[in-house]
């Protein structure tokens, strides 16, 4: 494998699943490259009705009539000779999955990743979400080659970019999509061009901070966390997975709610337990803490659709013995 490209059209085989990768592949295709096959998941059961539903990279390749692989498992011997087959100058990684060491070392100018974090911080699986929930005001882009361990490869180019305030994980997904696709697109010119220059990344510590699989424990609402933590964790998870609490009743039992946006405020009343809810039953809902309030803007009750809160509480009586858990 090497990174100095003696031919400036590559051969590309593009890997990703879901939308955010979708803009990526329409780059290339429109670029001087040559994308001669598409490898993405195989379709899965989605819905109630349990049908099976093609990923966003699947449904936009056969739109462009591009070769499409699915495989189970990527080192399976019909996969590695269809990579062979279609015999690729790169591969090219936007949100996909780990290669196999026979995989990304197939191309002669290796394989390339486009990581939605600053690497080396937030390797792993949900680097928009931990950096909001963790109230980074700063994230970025950054393309690497891959190798043997997730998120660990020599770095080709980064791209800062700004956390506005109370941005979701949504609408940074959607900003760092359209930022992706010049810098992959000017990664691959540089390999092409044999101007690459890649940078191992620095040693880390514990004090990095990583990104790893959301779980539903993390999407739960400690009402005793600081008002500014419980803010970013519902700014990190929205749209999806979604933080929730818990609302009880003593007489109507518990529902779940979700929340997806909320504003962080001062708390300028005292009640007498925290956390409490206070609304007016028609605008607003707000959970009072000891050091701020989370003004709610928008909420899901549990078989219910996602609504602006003063929608919600057209037919929930939000203030009337409910509490939160």
């Amino acid at each position: 494998m090497s990174h100095t490209a003696v031919n400036p059209c590559l051969k590309i085989v593009y890997m990703g699943t879901p939308e955010f990768s979708v803009p990526v592949l329409e780059g290339l295709v429109q670029s001087r490259h040559s994308v001669c096959g598409v490898v993405t998941v195989p379709d899965k059961p989605a819905g109630r009705g349990k049908k099976l539903r093609a990923s966003a990279v699947k449904e936009a390749a056969l739109k462009m009539g591009l070769p499409l692989a699915q495989p189970e498992i990527l080192r399976e011997k019909g996969f590695l000779e269809l990579l062979r087959h279609w015999n690729p100058d790169l591969i090219v990684v936007v949100a996909f999955r780990m290669l196999p060491h026979e995989v990304y070392t197939l191309p002669r100018f290796g394989s390339i990743n486009l990581h939605a974090s600053l690497l080396p911080f937030y390797r792993g699986a949900a680097p928009i979400q931990r950096a909001i929930m963790n109230g980074e005001h700063t994230s970025g882009l950054t393309t690497f080659f891959l190798d043997h361990k997730t998120d660990t490869g020599a770095m080709i180019i980064q791209e800062r970019m700004e956390i506005w305030a109370d941005e979701t994980a949504g609408e940074l997904h959607d900003r760092m999509m359209v930022a992706g696709v010049p810098l992959v697109l000017k990664t691959v010119e540089a390999i092409a061009d044999g101007t690459v220059s890649p940078v191992p990344q620095p040693p880390v510590s514990g004090q990095i901070p990583t990104a790893p699989k959301i779980t539903r424990d993390d999407c739960r609402i400690r009402w005793e966390a600081p008002a500014f933590q419980i803010h970013n964790q519902i700014r990190g998870l929205s749209p999806y997975p979604g933080a929730f609490t818990l609302l009880t009743h003593p007489t109507h039992g518990s529902q779940v709610l979700k929340i997806f946006r909320s504003q962080l405020l001062p708390l300028t009343t005292s009640p007498q337990e925290f956390p409490a809810i206070s609304t007016d039953g028609r605008t607003y809902l707000r959970f009072l803490l000891p050091d701020g309030v989370i003004s709610v803007q928008e909420v899901q009750l549990q078989d219910r659709n996602r609504m602006i809160t003063k929608d919600f509480l057209r037919g929930f009586a939000a203030g009337e013995g409910w509490k939160l858990q």
